[in-house]
């Protein structure tokens, strides 16, 4: 069986209710990712996995059957950075050489997400 080699990682953004956020954070799971938000109200997530969020049931466990609601998770989180800040998370990975790798991001900035990843080649501008 073939595994996922994934790391995730994301600059801190300041958010405007740090226990808020935790609350928020607290009711979804990220797999083996690790998150924080600092005394100072600075949100970073990190770890050895893809970024892939789902809701958690009463019992602390993903609910696999709700489905990935990343984006969902991220929209909330929009409503709580402070002004002028930017939360970008990344996420590269494999699985053993096979095509295609994984490599996706999100930045959250002014009340909306913006995704990216590797699935829309887009022409390299002629050298002038």
């Amino acid at each position: 069986m073939a595994t996922l080699q994934a790391s995730t990682t994301s600059t801190g953004a300041i958010v405007s209710d740090p226990q808020a956020v935790r609350e928020l954070c607290e009711s979804y799971c990220f797999g083996t990712l690790d998150w924080e938000v600092t005394e100072d109200g600075e949100l970073t997530i990190w770890g050895y996995d893809d970024f892939e969020v789902y809701e958690a049931r009463e019992n602390g466990l993903p609910d696999y059957e709700g489905g990935i609601v990343t984006h969902e998770f991220l929209r909330e989180l929009a409503n709580h950075l402070e002004a002028d800040e930017e939360f970008d998370i990344q996420t590269a990975g494999f699985t053993k050489c096979r095509f295609p790798v994984l490599a996706k991001r999100y930045v959250v900035r002014d009340g909306e997400v913006l995704h990216a990843d590797l699935s829309s080649p887009n022409p390299i501008d002629e050298w002038e």
